[in-house]
């Protein structure tokens, strides 16, 4: 086995990329069975993922989701998988790897998504990612990365402290229409309104019923402090829900739709309801993109993330493409 870092793991030109430690076979031994490395050399691999955040196994034969699923137990020496229910996005269940293996998200593949960490909006989130290439994609398609460490010393003092003295707001409006991907019963994975609101208990959440319609709405920390090695990081979703992330036409056709904000899908204020200024997303977002890195997928790749230490996101794509994902 060989475990370095690697210069074409990721490109980006801004010195100092986040890069994912990279794991390969020893030469001549390509056959060599990723879950006996990771069962090996958990220790070594998770003291590893904390300092770079992200981990690169590659060159590995791995095929299917039950091969990707057998690497996620050794890893996580049998950690019970994370469900996705309760989350934003539209994702699907996949056959093959055990419980809660998903596709990795339903979004246009015309659309970019933001660098953001899984799951910060709820006060229930995961530790680690694993992502599975099952299918390169043919053009573009790559997932972002960016330290999310290195984001919070780029924004300014003023914004950062804002955000932290009132925390982030969350409203989600879901709506009754199953298999749209942003029903509640997408998002809860269940069509039992009872079972919906006992899962918004289970992440923190508030709910309110209106004519049909779930409004989840959550106050949630904008920095977290990693469990582990006690670093402060970027640890929030605020430019992602807010209005301001939408294209022109999207949001001009929303809000002729609605008729206000606050009746959008995804909507996003300071903790203590006051809205958060153009000139704050800005900063954030400058500061997310200067610290964005592609890393380019090849069939077989698992990327190991550390949900707290990496933030990610996606590239657009043309073409076939398809990640799979698991959580712990």
């Amino acid at each position: 086995m060989v475990m370095h870092h690697t210069e074409a793991a990721l490109s980006h030109d801004t010195e100092g990329c986040a890069e994912p430690f990279l794991i390969r076979p020893a030469a001549g031994s390509e056959a060599q069975a990723p879950v006996g490395i990771a069962t090996a050399q958990r220790d070594a691999l998770s003291a590893q993922l904390l300092v770079s955040g992200a981990l690169l196994f590659r060159g590995f034969e791995l095929r299917t989701t039950e091969e990707f699923g057998r690497l996620v137990d050794a890893f996580s020496g049998g950690s019970p998988r994370f469900g996705y229910a309760g989350g934003a996005s539209p994702r699907r269940a996949l056959e093959g790897g055990g419980e809660n293996v998903y596709n990795s998200t339903d979004y246009s593949p015309a659309i970019e998504l933001s660098l953001h960490n899984e799951l910060s909006y709820t006060d229930v989130y995961p530790s680690l990612l694993f992502f599975f290439c099952l299918v390169a994609p043919g053009q573009g398609g790559a997932t972002t990365l960016g330290d999310s460490r290195r984001i919070l010393s780029r924004i300014d003092e003023s914004v950062l402290q804002a955000f932290r003295t009132h925390g982030v707001r969350y409203v989600r409006n879901l709506s009754p229409d199953v298999g749209s991907g942003y029903s509640w019963q997408d998002a809860f994975e269940t069509d039992d309104p009872a079972e919906a609101e006992a899962a918004c208990r289970h992440i923190g959440a508030n709910f309110e019923w209106r004519e049909g319609f779930l409004q989840v709405s959550q106050v949630r920390p904008a920095t977290a402090f990693h469990p582990v090695t006690g670093e402060e990081v970027w640890f929030n979703q605020a430019d992602g829900f807010h209005p301001s992330a939408l294209d022109k036409d999207t949001y001009a056709s929303l809000l002729a739709y609605h008729g206000n904000e606050d009746a959008f899908r995804l909507t996003v204020s300071f903790g203590d309801g006051t809205p958060i200024r153009r000139d704050m997303l800005d900063e954030v977002r400058a500061a997310i993109a200067a610290e964005r890195c592609e890393h380019q997928w090849q069939a077989g790749d698992v990327l190991v993330l550390d949900n707290l230490l990496m933030a990610h996101g996606r590239a657009p794509f043309t073409g076939s493409r398809k990640i799979a994902l698991a959580m712990i």
